[in-house]
Order: C-alpha cells, then structure tokens, then sequence
C-alpha cells in the first residue's frame, strides 16, 4: 500500500478477569522498564515465550485499575474517571504494539500461533470494558454536565470521543444484544488475523522460476540482477525467481517481453487467497462482511459504512460515494483514451511481427504503457533509477525536514531494533532537543507483509507532567541492493518513501497532553494528509535537484530527465485513478450491504460492482476482494476512499507552498503547529481551516491528475 498507511491502534477501552497464566518473573522484560536507550522495546531480550504471560498481567493489571475507577465513593469527575480510564492498561498497550507490529514486519509462525491465541482473549477484554455498566454510568455522568466543567479544548474533545466509544461499542444495549457483539467482536478479531496471515502466506508461496535466457528478454539488467539474487538464496543458481512482492512482479510486467509469463505471473497475483484451500480468503472475507454489517444494524446503524464513516470527515456513506462518483466520471473517458492508445500500440507491434497482435489485457496494460511512455516522452523509468539510491532518497527527506522543521537525524547503533533490517534514528529539533526515535526497515522478506506502512511503539504524551517521546517506524518493501549495485528506487518507490515519512512526521511531532489523541490517531480521512502532501515535494525540480544524484557518477540530475518527469506526470493517470477508485468502490459495495444481502460468492459479487460502474476488462480493481489487506486485515473497512479524500486536502494544501517558496519555513511551521502538532485533538476541518484559511478545493486534484483540465 502506499499505504497504505498500516498503523497499530492500541486499545484504550480494556478490562477482563482473565488472570495471569503465570505470576510477573525478572526474565520477562516486559514486567520492567525497559532497560534501553530512550526506553524502546528491548528487541534484544524479548522472545516468543514472553508475550501470552505479559498481556494476561496487562489485562490483570487493567482490570485492577478499572476496578478502582468503579469502585469509588467519589462523585464521577473529569479526572477520576475520564482521565484515569485513558491512563489505564499501561502494560497491556505496550505488549499488543509489539505484538502487532512485529506480527506484521518481522512475523514467524510461532508469533502468528501467539496472535490467534489471544485474539479472543484481548476481544473480551475490550468488550468487558466498553459494555461494563458502572463505568459506563460514571463517563456518563461526567458527559451529561460536560458544559459545565469548564474543560479545555482537549479535555472536552477526549471526554466527548470516550463518551461516544462507549455508546458505538455497545454501552448503551439490551444486555442480549451485548452478548450478541461479543460474539461478533471476538470471530471478527480471529478472522481479521487469518485474512492477513492467508495473504502473507500466499505471497510467499509462490515463485516464477526461469531457466532460460531468452525468457528474460526486455527486462532491465538490474531487475535480471536482483530475480538471479533471489535464485540463489532459494538454492537455485543458474536461474532467475520472481515472486509477487511489488519490486518483483510490477519490473517484469512492464518489461518482459515474454507474453506468457507476464500472464502466469499476473494470474497468479489476481488469485491469491483464491484457491480453495487452507489459504483460501472467500469464505473468510463474506463471514467478515456479515458481522460488520450484522454489527452495525445491532448498534443501530443501516450498515458498517454508516457505522464507521459517523466519525469521519465525509460522516455519510452519501458523501463519500459522491465524490468517488465524480471522480469516477471524469476517469472513465481518460482510461477509455489510454486504453484505446495501447491497443493501437499492440495492434502495431502485432503487424510488424505475425501471430503478436491480440487484444489488449491486464498483464499486457504495463508493459504497452511503458513503451507508450518512451514513444510520448523519451523516459524510460530505468534511466531515473540510477540518480535514486536509497541512501541519497534518504537523505534527501532528511534535507527536506530540516529545511522545512530544522529537523536533524543520527543514526544510533546503540538502539536495538527488532531486526537487523530496520535501522534507528534519533530525531532533534534545530536546537538539538530530542523528538523521538524513528526506525526505517526497507526491504522485502519472508517475515514481512506486502505494501508499505507506518507504524508506533510508543506514542507521544504528557505523563505526571513529563513528555513521552514517541518511537515510529517505517516499513517498506522497497528494491533491493544487488551484488553489483546498491538499492536503486523506481520513482513509484522514492514517493512511497516521502508518503511513508510524512506519517512518521505526524507521529514524531506530536505534541499533546493524551495519548489517545497522539499523532495519526485522527480519522482515515485525514491521516493522509501529511503523507500524501509529502509526495508532492518528492517531484519538485528544485527538489529533486538537491538530492536526485547518480549513484556512480555524482551527478546531479540533468534537467532534460528532470523536464521528462514533468511532461509524464499526467500519463496514464486514467490507469491509475481508475484501479484505485474501483477498489474504493469495491470496499463501499461491500459495506453498505445489510446482513440479509451479504453474498455467498464474493467473486460474483465483486464482478458484479465492477460491471455496474463500467470498469473496463483491462484493468482489474487495485485490490481484488480476497487480497483486499487495507479492507479485511488492516483496520481501512470503509475507509479506502480516504486516501483520495485525503489527496482532495493535500493538493490543496500543497498550494501554499507553490504560491509562497517550496521551503517556506513559515508556512511549514503552520502546518506543523496546526495539523502535525495536534492529532486528534480538534475536528480535522477545523485543523485544516486554520492551516489553510478555507475548505479545501477539489480543483487542484482534478488539475494535477489530468482529469479536468479547463479548470
């Protein structure tokens, strides 16, 4: 994902009775403050064995603290109910975020058995909090005088999130009904599990082996370079292996002049979790859908949709299908022309060379696009890839921030990390003040799950009157080194990396009392903001000229190639907004059904949205329903339209800057102290209000993706 933004939400509303399958021991590192510079998880002492008995003493310790809470003679207050609830289940939080994220970037099957174990348990625990009755009258109580209080502006927000928590988690049904969403919270927290962990396997499970020469025809050097890597570290020297990570199998759609297997490799990336078997996702996904939707008609919403997007920008599924719909129409006729331009491409190649010339298909959109690309403009995406290492990338966005936030970065050794992969920073203001630390794990493996996300160990917050500093971390799947070369970036790779660092930045700037209002703890349909207007920057010609360097040479880009980037920045755009949208509305098709509407074949019911919006054969949806990560696994259920919504703000956003200097240290500072700063601690318009001095305009977006331009 570009992304697909994953990032692990800790659970403030928990409590159970569960005790503890055995009592704290010193060995647990988790039973003690973590012994390590700037207090990050000790990755160099946790094991498996660790994580069951620490998360029974968190939810043991957590009950304890809501007992408190309920069991006090005092009159219900801001502080001793409001505030003590969010300072509770201190323990419990830190071991289900290492828990979470390590289940997601460096995973085993022992962590992923651990995972399932407590699923249901930590699912009761939450439930046992949130439909707990005296707790639910005392947040009540305090929510009922709440004007009364006198209450800062954060201090209102947090009472009036906890307050509505309680009610959307079931605090104020029939106590059948509570038992009911039990039932439906702990199977959703098991399935959710296994989507995820189905699709992982499925990635890693299958290989396209090649062992002749010829095959390889059209593909760059360095992507023969890396698939002989991967051969020999699977014992197959003398062959070539690609796989169905994204800096595999997208280099060979668009350059393997083989036809054949572009399409094996391509159906196979359209299967995954589509086979019948333990891996199989259909049945997994339609049992998801029917208990959201079951779900939310129990809590009184007509769908999940409606059930989620309440606490969102867009508020109604209405809204947001009428953007996606615009969109939509002004897509079509742009993917109609690009397709149409391709066909007539390989309807050319077809009579210059007998028996090539077929119908244009998915597996062939790429790889036609990129000879379409260097026809048009004369860029080939390889001859980019050498002024973008990924040290030079990274520094780059480090020159960057510091121009923009007088951020500096300093690599610590000292740090333990969870592999060896991911390397820590240590974040400072101008003036050498600590910010966080910021871990970066760059490439795919085995362990790892696909796309791209940020993700936190510790949020930023006020404790006793001290400031927690926050730990981030980035994780991608981006090109590997090879034997010959370092780590070389496709452009697609250099954004995804701005994206993924403009999410680090709104974790590390934090600047709130509560934890719960931390950083990218905002609505779906806002935390992309400060990573999708990242992006622009990662393409600016003054920016590209300060870190876009020959990796052999030293040479700065020239300004022809800079000038290429420019002309092609709107092709096939058609493409690219048509996949996306098509998966957004894919996810909204799915949750505004009603339980007695879920489909039995999902596949039917996929094919049959994508025929009533009149996505074309060529182009199959971003992601199909049984490899939908950001949907079934990763916390996006109608919410995948967001990063679209999200790209309305930042274009218009981004304006500011073209308008005022591309560093223009005031306007940084602004949106630093209006949108970085404050999380969740405002309404996300009116953050965006202050930043910007007016609503957002959808305009720039239509301009910059090419799909309106007499606007």
């Amino acid at each position: 994902m570009k992304a697909t933004i994953a990032v692990f939400l800790s659970t403030v509303f928990m409590s159970a009775s569960a005790p503890a399958t055995k009592p704290p021991t010193v060995d647990n590192p988790f039973f003690t403050a973590y012994n390590t510079p700037f207090g990050v998880p000790a990755f160099d002492k946790i094991k498996p064995e660790h994580f069951e008995p620490a998360i029974d003493e968190g939810m043991k310790q957590q009950a304890a603290e809501i007992s408190i809470i309920t069991s006090q003679k005092q009159a219900p207050s801001f502080v001793n109910t409001i505030e003590a609830l969010e300072a509770s289940g201190d323990l419990l939080r830190r071991v289900n975020t290492v828990l979470g994220n390590l289940n997601s970037a460096n995973t085993n099957d022992e962590l992923q058995k651990i995972a399932q174990t407590v699923a249901p348990k930590l699912s009761k625990h939450s439930d046992d909090i949130s439909l707990n009755p005296v707790l639910f009258q005392r947040v009540k109580a305090v929510y009922d005088q709440r004007n009364r209080l006198k209450l800062t502006g954060d201090q209102q927000r947090l009472l009036e999130k906890t307050y509505k928590n309680f009610v959307r988690n079931g605090a104020a049904l029939a106590s059948d009904k509570q038992d009911r969403l039990r039932k439906i919270n702990g199977e959703l927290s098991v399935l959710t599990l296994k989507f995820g962990q189905n699709l992982l396997a499925e990635n890693n499970a299958y290989a396209l082996v090649i062992d002749k020469q010829e095959d390889l025809r059209g593909l760059p050097a360095s992507i023969v370079a890396t698939a002989a890597d991967e051969a020999q570290k699977r014992n197959l020297a003398g062959k070539w292996v690609f796989t169905l990570q994204n800096p595999s199998i997208m280099p060979f759609l668009q350059y393997a002049d083989n036809r054949a297997l572009r399409e094996k490799i391509f159906r196979a990336y359209l299967e995954r979790g589509n086979h019948n078997d333990e891996r199989d996702n259909k049945q997994i996904m339609a049992k998801m859908v029917a208990l959201r939707a079951e779900k939310a008609q129990l809590l009184g919403y007509e769908n999940h949709a409606a059930y989620v997007l309440e606490e969102s920008m867009a508020q109604t599924p209405a809204k947001v299908s009428e953007l996606l719909n615009q969109l939509w129409a002004a897509t079509v006729p742009v993917t109609q022309q690009e397709a149409a331009e391709l066909q007539a491409l390989m309807d050319k190649e077809g009579k210059a060379s007998p028996g090539r010339g077929e119908k244009l298909a998915s597996w062939d959109w790429r790889y036609y696009a990129e000879k379409l690309r260097k026809e048009k403009f004369a860029l080939d995406e390889q001859e980019l890839r050498p002024y973008f290492p990924l040290e030079g990338v990274r520094d780059g966005i480090f020159m960057l921030t510091n121009r923009l936030y007088g951020l500096r970065f300093e690599r610590r050794p000292d740090v333990p990390a969870y592999h060896p992969d991911a390397i820590a920073y240590e974040v400072k203001e101008a003036n050498g003040q600590h910010i966080g630390i910021l871990y970066m794990d760059f490439h795919p493996r085995a362990s790892k799950r696909g796309g791209a996300w940020m993700t936190s160990y510790r949020r930023q917050e006020i404790e006793n009157g001290k400031k927690i500093t926050p730990v981030v971390s980035i994780v991608c799947n981006f090109s590997k080194p090879t034997s010959n070369a370092p780590a070389l970036l496709t452009l697609d790779e250099v954004s995804t990396f701005f994206h993924e660092f403009g999410h680090a930045l709104h974790g590390l700037l934090s600047n709130v009392h509560y934890g719960s209002q931390s950083g990218t703890s905002v609505p779906r349909d806002f935390v992309e903001l400060p990573s999708q207007i990242m992006e622009n920057w990662a393409v600016e010609p003054e920016m590209l000229k300060l870190f876009a360097k020959h990796y052999q040479t030293g040479a700065v880009i020239s300004d022809a190639l800079v000038e290429k980037i420019k002309k092609s920045s709107l092709f096939n755009q058609g493409f690219a907004t048509s996949e996306y949208l098509a998966a957004s509305l894919l996810d909204m098709a799915y949750h505004t059904l009603k339980p007695d509407q879920v489909p039995t074949d999902v596949l039917a019911f996929e094919k049959q949205a994508m025929d009533k919006i009149g996505l074309i054969d060529q182009i199959p949806p971003r992601y199909r329903s049984t490899y939908f990560q950001h949907v079934f696994a990763g916390g996006y259920s109608a919410g995948y339209y967001s990063y679209i919504w999200s790209a309305v703000l930042d274009a218009d956003a981004f304006e500011v800057f073209k308008q005022k200097g591309l560093f223009d240290q005031k306007s940084a500072q602004s949106f630093r102290k209006n949108v970085l700063e404050r999380g969740g601690t405002d309404e996300p318009m009116k953050l965006y209000r202050n930043f910007r001095g007016a609503e957002p305009d959808i305009k720039p977006l239509l301009r910059r993706r090419g799909l309106l331009k007499d606007v």
